[in-house]
């Protein structure tokens, strides 16, 4: 161990990697900053410059800017009551209400302590647990990897915001998609329409960049948002007051970072869900939950969340890292770049490039750290930051769409399949469908159809050996839990309602 954090020591002190980190830093920040442009956007914009840097740097970029991107999202929501990622909707409330009352350096203080704080706390959940796991996961066999990829399209539909029915039509999709192109089993073509560029299938980046990108400018032509004046936030003080503010609320900031490492190792929920649970718990268990969201505004539900979102983060990179299956959407972004680099994700990463794990450790540690200064910078020069106009960041990112989609390949089918994804994204939303389960479609519909045919054929279809393995048994129980889990909840509420009465 000790012979692997140093030559993981020497791989992160460069100063090319330094440099890239900052630069992800700052991008991270400014994507974050302004409403509608979510991490995962700014991750799909970052991959085709992913392409040319050697795998850690392009790894510490991707990790980097999510870091920041989703801490800077809470500056729209301070001052124009626009969340700038999903996990900053949670207490979007809370902070423009705090604004409006002259306690906006407060909310976004708090929200930068208590996000790097929890994205240190994740970090170091993901140092401890992501090797044990490893061990356990080197017992498995294709049986297990395929429940395993059934447990994360469970839960893709089952924590997804929304119907629940259209989560699961938004995960058929992915699954529909994934089948394009060669059968893996037998090589026969399917729904590729006697073209020959479809016979390996949809390429992942550039349905990604459509399905966030492309669909984001979409959103913004035809929906402007409204113009709202930004408000002058104080910066005197702001770390010392956000940090005997974390320590008034601890056992908020504790309680948040632990719900997030928990829900982040769940396979497609990730921060912007940990942020979302970890409110409803702040709210739940405080005296003054009835206060949170209206009123004057509340400082502990910030808490709570934010501390939750970055914990999110960072505990997502433990399934991605360990079994393959990403955390959430900004995971399945960097589970692309990571097969493009020729890394496979997996129990044996953790012997053959142990170096490079305790790398990607030490750039999340350090990024949550850089958090501090480059937060505080921003928060500082919030105001420029809101006042990009629309009319030149829209065109920059159509740009950077075309540009990165087109360089994977070099070819035009690139570039139309981002432009079709682009159009789905938008009309899915439109429609309210959750874009999550279509990424995790995507990603995880070959890694099912592949250890399932994997699995029947060695076996001569005896699908007896499903549910005959301990551990396999174990994943199909948990997987039915999951799934049964809305369920369950209703009944538990009507009987206890029952009692009360």
């Amino acid at each position: 161990m000790i012979d692997n954090l140093t030559q993981a020591l020497s791989m992160v002190a460069s100063w090319e990697l330094l440099l890239v980190v900052l630069a992800a830093g700052v991008y991270g920040i400014f994507i974050g900053s302004i409403p509608g442009l979510t991490a995962t956007l700014a991750a799909a914009l970052l991959v085709p410059f992913a392409f040319f840097l050697d795998p850690l740097p392009a790894i510490a970029s991707i990790i980097t800017m999510s870091v920041m991107a989703i801490f800077a999202g809470d500056i729209p929501s301070a001052l124009v009551r626009m969340p700038g990622t999903p996990a900053s909707a949670a207490y979007v409330e809370d902070s423009y209400r705090l604004t409006q009352n002259g306690r906006g350096a407060l909310a976004l203080g708090v929200g930068l302590v208590a996000s790097a704080s929890g994205g240190i706390f994740g970090g170091l959940v993901l140092i401890v647990a992501a090797p044990q796991l490893a061990k356990v996961a080197l017992l498995f066999t294709s049986y297990e990897y395929f429940w395993v990829a059934i447990l994360g399209l469970t839960a893709a539909v089952i924590i997804s915001r929304g119907s629940q029915v259209k989560g699961t039509v938004a995960l058929l999709i992915g699954l529909f998609v994934s089948t394009i192109g060669l059968d893996i089993s037998v090589g026969f073509p399917r729904f590729t329409f006697g073209s020959t560029d479809l016979l390996g299938g949809i390429n992942f980046i550039p349905a990604m960049i459509g399905l966030f990108g492309l669909s984001q400018v979409l959103r913004n032509v035809i929906h402007p948002p409204e113009k709202a004046l930004p408000i002058r936030i104080e910066s005197k003080g702001l770390l010392r007051n956000a940090f005997s503010t974390l320590f008034q609320y601890k056992k908020t900031a504790v309680g948040g970072n632990v719900i997030g490492s928990a829900i982040g190792t769940l396979p497609g929920a990730g921060g912007d869900i940990a942020a979302w649970v970890a409110y409803a718990v702040t709210k739940n268990g405080a005296k003054e939950g009835k206060q949170f969201g209206s009123g004057k505004g509340h400082i502990q539900p910030i808490v709570g969340a934010s501390s939750a979102n970055n914990a999110g983060v960072g505990s997502a990179y433990i399934p991605t890292l360990v079994f393959g299956i990403p955390g959430d959407t900004i995971t399945a972004i960097l589970l692309g770049v990571l097969l493009v680099k020729g890394i496979q994700p997996g129990p044996s990463l953790f012997d053959s490039q142990a170096p490079l794990l305790y790398s990607i450790f030490i750039v999340f540690i350090a990024a949550n750290i850089l958090m501090l200064p480059l937060g505080y910078l921003a928060i500082r020069s919030s105001g420029m930051l809101l006042r990009v106009p629309g009319s030149v960041l829209m065109p920059i990112i159509v740009a950077f769409c075309v540009v990165g989609s087109f360089s994977i390949n070099n070819g035009l089918l690139e570039v139309l399949i981002m432009l079709i994804f682009g159009i789905l994204g938008y009309l899915l939303e439109q429609a309210k469908f959750p874009l999550a389960p279509v990424v995790l479609g995507l990603v995880l519909g070959p890694i099912v159809e592949k250890n399932f045919m994997q699995s029947v054929i060695k076996t001569e279809w005896d699908l007896t050996q499903f549910l005959t393995r301990p551990m396999s048994a174990a994943l199909m129980i948990l997987t039915i839990i999951v799934l049964l889990y809305p369920l369950l909840q209703k009944v538990v509420g009507k009987l206890l309602r029952r009692r009360q009465l």
